[in-house]
């Protein structure tokens, strides 16, 4: 989700194959089925039954006591629990994705693609053991359990769910049904959706549409056509730990070479990304690898441009957007990395001018928490912000997440949060029409001794 330019003084919330960061400390394929034990379906051998084998394919004649024994002993049988499921051991992720994360992972969560900076001497004993205190006990497992829900629902979108014909409602919905099941958290009484929810709403852009663009109630459906360029960006948070992840389908290959561009450019600004990286060098390298791409459209060539006035973001605990912002493009941002901060590093790039401008309607609202509802006078307006903050936060969310939980008559309420600066609202974010725009990001987080890529994946 990106992040207005400073220039504009507003933040907003803001896709293949790999574009080519290997892992430094190569690591066994993670398990699409989980933990390491949930890959055991067969029975436990016998080690007993083994030698008895043995002895009989010599030519030895076994006791009969031993007889006796092995017609006594019985092989294990797979044991169901009280409700006919089978063992943890044995669980799988289903499709659609229902089966709760925890319950796949009881070891621990996988890690993210671990990259040691460049100069690998960098990183002391002393600063290993210092990296351990950057972050609360719960941080990397809460970022991990959240990365990996995003992971799976994604792959099970780009496989059942986007399709050409399909509805944007009919995707967004799945892929927000998938991150509550696997969280556990569906977000329907008072406080849950705090604990584990969607980061923000599922943004499905088309085209020239760039950034922030989800289905609203009472909105026309649109259906996803197969000339259509559509990003997918959506968050995943857990107790406020939100990563932050997109990407970009085209089902015509003529769009292949827009969709490297950007992919190739979000890869190289990570491969900048680190301790004491200047925004101003990620920013440059960025353009660089951006604009050395072009697009034949309609028999012209289109040479592929980053956008300018959306940028890539640092994030706080229940914050989508913190104070940092990464360009892409060449800039004066004096703004550095710092050990212990998370990054979501995107980029945008167009067959447009480059520029993107607010369009009609609303994406999602946001809360200000640096204003008080003691203003408030109109009895819709409190019992709004009353609902917003014990489901939201400073979350952003949209009216589907409002109406899910039963609001009914919020408009003129929500008029009156906005018009008071309580609560922000988030326009679509277009280039001109006619134009294709692409997305892709991941999430990292910056450790002493290197940076994870949290959200990295098989696909992207």
């Amino acid at each position: 989700m990106g992040s207005k330019t400073p220039e504009n003084h507003q933040q907003t919330p803001d896709a293949s194959n790999s574009g080519g960061l290997k892992p430094a400390n190569p690591s066994p394929k993670i398990s699409q089925r989980g933990s390491s034990s949930a890959d055991l379906d067969s029975g436990v051998i016998n080690d007993d039954d083994d030698d008895d084998d043995a002895l009989e394919e010599a030519g030895m004649n076994t006791t009969s006591s031993t007889v006796e024994k092995k017609k006594k002993r019985k092989r294990s049988k797979k044991k169901k629990t009280k409700n006919g499921t089978l063992p943890v051991t044995e669980l799988k992720q289903t499709t659609p994705p229902r089966v709760l994360l925890s319950t796949l992972f009881p070891s621990g969560y996988p890690t993210g693609e671990f990259v040691p900076y460049e100069n690998s001497s960098r990183t002391t004993e002393e600063e290993s053991r210092y990296n351990s205190r950057l972050w609360d006990e719960d941080f990397l497992a809460d970022y991990r359990q959240a990365a990996e829900i995003h992971r799976q629902v994604r792959q099970y979108a780009q496989k059942e769910l986007i399709k050409p014909g399909a509805s944007l409602l009919a995707i967004a919905e799945g892929i927000e049904d998938g991150v509550r099941a696997l969280s556990g958290h569906q977000g329907l009484e008072t406080g849950d959706g705090l604990k584990a929810s969607m980061g923000f709403p599922t943004g499905l852009c088309l085209n020239n549409i760039a950034a922030h663009w989800t289905p609203n109630p009472g909105g026309k459906d649109v259906i996803l056509q197969k000339s259509d360029v559509m990003k997918v960006d959506f968050g995943v948070q857990i107790n406020g730990r939100i990563v932050d992840s997109a990407f970009t389908v085209a089902f015509d290959h003529k769009y292949d070479n827009l969709l490297a561009a950007v992919q190739e450019a979000t890869n190289t600004g990570i491969t900048h990304a680190g301790v004491d990286a200047g925004m101003s060098d990620i920013g440059a390298a960025i353009q660089e690898v951006m604009e050395s791409y072009e697009v034949e459209i309609a028999g012209k060539s289109v040479s592929v441009k980053a956008v300018r006035n959306i940028t890539g973001h640092d994030i706080l605990r229940y914050h989508i957007h913190g104070g940092k912002q990464i360009p892409f493009i060449k800039n004066n941002n004096r703004d550095r990395m710092e050990e212990g901060e998370v990054f979501a590093i995107e980029t945008f790039g167009s067959t447009g001018r480059g520029v993107l401008v607010d369009d009609v309607g609303v994406y999602g609202y946001g809360r200000n928490e640096h204003m008080s509802g003691a203003i408030l006078h109109h009895s819709s307006a409190k019992s709004l912000l009353k609902t917003i903050d014990n489901n939201f936060g400073t979350l952003v969310f949209c009216r589907r997440y409002l109406e899910r939980l039963g609001v009914k008559g919020y408009h003129l309420g929500m008029r009156d949060l906005m018009d008071n600066g309580i609560v922000d609202s988030y326009a679509p974010l277009v280039d001109v029409k006619g134009s294709y725009t692409a997305q892709f990001e991941h999430t990292i987080l910056l450790h002493s001794g290197g940076k994870e890529v949290i959200s990295r994946g098989e696909d992207y």
